[in-house]
């Protein structure tokens, strides 16, 4: 069978096996970060979740990541920038964010992630195709310089597809969501939008940004097949 025609548990469930206990999952605790949250619950909570704490969420992030941990028991791992605050608003501004995003996304995010990928052998995410423009070419399985696999279980869902998730399963989402927040991540970057835009659309409105680059540093593996990868081969 193709991944592309098995569903994100399959997927995990085989990525769990496949790689463990070299394997993570990345989550901002977003509805479909949750999706996958909860199947992780059930599959190996044990696995390791990375959430990296940027000093500048909402205060309701932090609160749902404390709800979650609770409720499912996950194995949350947080990583941090390694210089301070204070530090930060010295050398970039006293609003970084805004003055210069890239690189208060390079300090906060990026690189943190680079050290929480360290030693992994596959990284799971929860990307999907119709989340923006910048997503619309992802692929359920991505190889990457450092023989790092990446691993979209649900880049071929669509929104609605995580939402009847969400409800059926009665899983937990954050509050935001319900608030015209439909991607959340630092507080200063993150805009409410208007229905019908895409998910991503709120996040650093005006700086002609979408992406923190936490899924845009690593360098893809070309491959002569990807889309027949098979599981076990």
């Amino acid at each position: 069978m193709e991944f592309e025609r098995s569903g994100p548990r399959e997927i995990l469930e085989w990525a769990l096996k496949e790689f463990w206990p070299d394997i993570a999952m990345s989550t901002g605790f977003g509805a479909s970060g949750m999706v996958l949250i909860h199947m992780v619950s059930q599959i190996n909570p044990k696995m390791k979740i990375i959430f990296l704490d940027t000093g500048f969420h909402f205060k309701e992030t932090l609160d749902f990541k404390d709800k979650v941990i609770e409720k499912y028991g996950v194995n949350i791992v947080e990583y941090k920038a390694q210089i301070s605050k204070e530090e930060l608003f010295k050398k970039i501004s006293p609003h970084p964010y805004h003055d210069n995003p890239d690189q208060c996304c390079h300090i906060n995010k990026v690189e943190p992630m680079k050290r929480a990928i360290q030693g992994l052998r596959a990284w799971i995410s929860a990307l999907r195709k119709d989340q923006s423009p910048t997503r619309s070419n992802i692929e359920i399985l991505e190889e990457y310089e450092g023989n790092l696999v990446k691993i979209n279980p649900l880049a071929n869902w669509t929104q609605k597809e995580v939402w009847n998730y969400l409800y059926h399963h009665q899983v937990p989402y954050h509050p935001l969501h319900d608030q015209g927040y439909p991607s959340i991540g630092c507080e200063p970057c993150t805009q409410a939008v208007t229905e019908g835009a895409h998910e991503r659309a709120g996040r650093w409105v005006g700086k002609g940004k979408l992406e923190c680059g936490i899924h845009t540093f690593l360098k893809k593996v070309d491959t002569h097949d990807k889309t027949s990868v098979k599981k076990g081969g």
